[in-house]
């Protein structure tokens, strides 16, 4: 299944909540960007039940080349969470296993 599925980054960067333990909230832009921030990676080809398994897929995978991510909910939809600082390695890993990524693109 993971050479049919095509995951989003979202363009927005996260970071665990302080106030509340395993949530998530926005970064915002003012205060730069950091390693420590989260990227989202969100399933665009599949939905519900089967959304969570190719995204727990897609952890196992990540977990083979030793990049750490979780599976949490952002923006009411389960994303798999990176550190930015793991997005190159996260990228070459997933399109080696055939799985698309979207990404927008700011036009200039």
């Amino acid at each position: 299944m993971l050479q049919l599925s095509v995951v989003h980054r979202l363009p927005q960067h996260y970071r665990w909540s302080v106030d509340h333990v395993g949530e998530i909230e926005r970064q915002e832009t003012a205060n730069g960007v950091h390693d420590e921030d989260l990227i989202a990676l969100r399933l665009l080809s599949h939905d519900g039940h089967l959304a969570l398994e190719i995204l727990l897929q897609l952890q196992e995978t990540l977990a083979q080349i030793q990049v750490e991510c979780k599976i949490a909910q952002c923006e009411g939809q389960p994303c798999l969470l990176i550190q930015r600082i793991d997005e190159s390695a996260t990228n070459c890993c997933l399109k080696n296993q055939g799985v698309a990524i979207a990404e927008t693109f700011d036009g200039h």
